[in-house]
């Protein structure tokens, strides 16, 4: 798995945590219904939780629960339009709104 990010959605990133931190990729479920309904997202993480595994990155350290990563692409890119987060694949957009609000809450 692999992710590109952006030099906007960098810039963004480093904005919002303070250094070092880690990006994760999430899969949320809340208010969903079951875990298989949800939504790709990210989060600023400190560290990486014991379930967690690397992605491939060259910009930060990111990594994903390796049971959520079903739900992600093998490929994606990681962009920023000034409002939101976008969060894409070669072949689909994963999630086109992902609040900055929600990447640090």
């Amino acid at each position: 798995m692999k992710l590109t990010i952006t030099e906007q959605a960098l810039e963004k990133l480093n904005t919002l945590a303070a250094s070092p931190f880690i990006l994760a990729l999430t899969y949320d479920t809340e208010g969903c219904g079951c875990g298989v309904n949800g939504m790709p997202t990210i989060a600023i993480k400190d560290q990486p939780d014991d379930y967690d595994q690397p992605v491939e990155c060259d910009q930060l350290e990111v990594v994903i629960h390796k049971q959520q990563a079903t739900f992600f692409s093998n490929e994606m890119k990681l962009d920023y339009n000034g409002t939101t987060f976008r969060l894409s694949s070669p072949n689909e957009m994963l999630n086109p709104f992902i609040h900055v609000h929600s990447v640090t809450a």
